[in-house]
């Protein structure tokens, strides 16, 4: 019999899972992933192997309860069934928010639950599902341990300079500060990086996760230094639906002059703004990339600008700059993107090599090149598959 572990990333729509195999030494080997997907419409599961090949695929038309509780059951049984003598011994979820409090994987229960409750409007596209789904796996499997792995805790090493905003100290103390996410991207990224040039990991690294959500983290000594997230998920760059850094002068306008309460300017800022609400057309940058609709193309040309501003601020932060890696949907498979970042980047020495950018996996820029830069896929369930059999034994 061998163990297994679960990993789910659950949103309000959709729910990504994962299944990993314990091979010999602790050894993680992926199974088969997949997602639920169009929850509260016309939902859908799916499941592949490895190899990309279809393992299960269910649709329901006109289900009466389309909770969390009642896919999840299902998606349970399932694994069970086709684990057949092998084990499921734990669920890992991705949390997006930990707060102050939790700086590392915690094993859950219902004090820590609770606690989380509380960071929810830190968060609020993404924490009340990834708490959702927690509770969702504790109703129909209550003996089955689960394990919180946080975006926010790898950027728990940053000096307190660089989490500090300057409002005053009693909102300080109320958690009012800069935490950073896409924090287990990051991790398994510099992981990877010190596998694959392990000369570089430890020096002066811009990570790039560039997807619906974007951000770009500076590590030094394979810790976070910096980050462009802050006190929540839309703060940095632009984004797919998100404006990303905005003058809070902004939100007074929309307020006190154009009429709109909180959910009109929440709606706003997180769901029509970003690539989305410049273009008017699409936040796929694959649409904007393929469009000859000039408002595209300004949307795709400030995404750009704004990574390499940022990016930037961060060097100067950083002291300098070693490597440069590009991750996640647009960063791991927009080669025109990568090429645009990099000549806004040249000053800092970049020379980017045509066809390695195009293939657009390891290394791609040219020897010459100051800074070296990478793609490196991303694997944020890997990372949490991780973080779950380590804590395993204490459950």
């Amino acid at each position: 019999m061998t163990d297994a572990i679960l990993t789910l990333n659950a949103g309000s729509s959709s729910i990504k899972f994962a299944v990993f195999e314990v091979a010999a030494e602790q050894d993680l080997r992926l199974t088969l992933k997949g997602q639920i997907e169009g929850i509260g419409t016309a939902p859908h599961m799916i499941a592949r192997d490895p190899a990309g090949a279809v393992l299960m695929e269910k649709r329901w038309q006109g289900a009466a309860d389309q909770s969390h509780e009642a896919f999840l059951g299902g998606l349970l049984d399932w694994i069970d069934a086709h684990l057949g003598e092998d084990q499921l011994v734990a669920v890992g979820h991705r949390v997006v928010h930990g707060g102050l409090e939790f700086a590392a994987p915690v094993i859950l229960d219902q004090a820590i639950l609770a606690a989380l409750d509380l960071l929810c409007p830190l968060a609020p596209l993404h924490q009340p599902h990834n708490l959702a789904a927690i509770r969702a796996v504790s109703k129909v499997r209550p003996a089955l341990p689960q394990i919180a792995c946080f975006d926010t805790a790898f950027h728990r090493t940053q000096d307190a300079v660089a989490t500090r905003i300057a409002l005053n100290r009693e909102l300080e103390a109320a958690g009012v500060r800069r935490y950073g996410f896409h924090g287990l991207s990051y991790e398994f990224v510099m992981g990877r990086l010190g596998e694959l040039a392990p000369a570089l990991a430890p020096g002066r690294v811009i990570m790039a996760h560039l997807g619906n959500g974007a951000s770009l983290c500076g590590a030094g000594g394979g810790r976070s230094v910096d980050t462009t997230m802050s006190f929540t998920a839309l703060d940095g760059l632009v984004m797919g639906t998100r404006c990303g850094s905005l003058d809070p002068g902004v939100i007074l306008y929309l307020l006190q002059q154009r009429g709109m309460d909180a959910a009109a300017v929440e709606d706003l800022l997180y769901h029509r703004s970003g690539l989305l609400g410049m273009s008017g057309l699409s936040s796929d940058m694959r649409v904007l990339l393929d469009s000859a609709d000039p408002n595209a193309r300004e949307a795709v040309d400030l995404f750009v600008f704004r990574i390499a501003r940022e990016a930037g601020a961060i060097t100067s932060t950083l002291g300098g700059l070693d490597g440069f890696v590009f991750t996640a949907g647009i960063g791991e498979n927009a080669p025109r993107v990568r090429a645009a970042v990099c000549a806004r980047l040249a000053w800092h020495g970049i020379a980017l090599d045509p066809e390695a950018n195009a293939a657009g996996r390891g290394l791609i820029s040219t020897p010459e090149s100051r800074v070296q830069v990478w793609v490196i896929p991303t694997d944020e369930e890997a990372m949490i598959a991780r973080h779950t059999l380590a804590m395993i034994p204490a459950a």
